[in-house]
């Protein structure tokens, strides 16, 4: 039977400052969307009836991964919070990764009643972002 989706089990987010140093940064809780949508550029000219459009820059923001606080883990990512690195999602091996450049920072999120006490990892992305195969290595 055919695989007809994946399941978000065995995720892991890495970094590191060069490509060969990629390590688990922390264990993520939930990641944000892998892109965004393209803004439009309007082509309108006075033979057309209604507005034109062609696909511009595509949009992103920064990335929020949320994670467990725990005073120690939070200490290790503030040491290299908004240094330039690598970033990799594995999507658990045979199911590809997601690839980019860029930096990030962490803070403590709020918290309630019966609340885990969270962080928030926001990374700021400086190159595309690449989805392909696993590496086999």
């Amino acid at each position: 039977m055919a695989t007809k989706a994946i399941s978000t089990i065995g995720t892991v987010l890495k970094f590191g400052t060069t490509q060969g140093s990629l390590t688990q940064l922390c264990k993520i809780k939930s990641f944000p969307q892998l892109g965004g949508e393209r803004e439009q550029i309007e082509v309108t000219d006075l033979e057309d009836e209604q507005q034109a459009f062609v696909p511009g820059v595509q949009s992103i923001s920064n990335m929020q991964f949320t994670a467990n606080y725990l005073l120690a883990t939070y200490q290790s990512l503030k040491t290299n919070a908004m240094k330039p690195g690598y970033f990799e999602l594995d999507f658990g091996g045979s199911q590809g990764k997601a690839t980019w450049e860029g930096q990030y920072d962490v803070f403590i999120n709020e918290g309630g009643v019966n609340d885990p006490v969270t962080m928030t990892l926001s990374v700021y992305p400086s190159t595309t972002i690449d989805v392909s195969a696993a590496s086999t290595t």
